[in-house]
């Protein structure tokens, strides 16, 4: 799910920015999700903060992981093969992930060169071979 991005004029259907991301088939034959929860800015900064990680972003710094969560922890409240809820709070330069109740990444951006306080929402499709990509109940509560 893109949040607080932009279009990108020169690719049909792109955005840039913030990301909240949710796995799909497991490609890696990991037995686990492997992003599921995280924060990538797309076409940006990549990996603001992966499962597990409570970071600041600092302008020309790159991302300082101030606190941790039990990431074992975390991939219990994720449902592999089922629906997920996520919630993504964006409040002034605070982002939180969360996914079924559980806080999943978080991200102070202070980096006000590159942050986004505002912007579209987009859900993403990967290119390549057909797939199907399932969004429910989508809800949007201005802050």
């Amino acid at each position: 799910m893109n949040y607080r991005s932009r279009q990108i004029d020169t690719l049909a259907f792109a955005l840039t920015g913030y990301q909240a991301d949710i796995d799909g088939k497991d490609k890696y034959n990991l037995g686990y999700p492997r992003h599921t929860g995280q924060n990538y800015e797309e076409r940006g900064r990549q990996f603001l903060a992966v499962r597990g990680q409570k970071v600041q972003l600092e302008t020309g710094q790159p991302p300082l992981v101030t606190d941790t969560l039990d990431r074992a922890a975390l991939l219990k409240s994720i449902h592999y093969d089922d629906w997920n809820e996520l919630h993504i709070v964006a409040k002034g330069n605070n982002l939180k992930h969360y996914i079924n109740g559980t806080l999943m990444a978080e991200v102070t951006d202070n980096d006000a060169v590159h942050r986004s306080m505002r912007g579209k929402i987009g859900v993403q499709v990967h290119a390549g071979p057909p797939m199907k990509v399932e969004f429910r109940h989508i809800r949007l509560k201005k802050l």
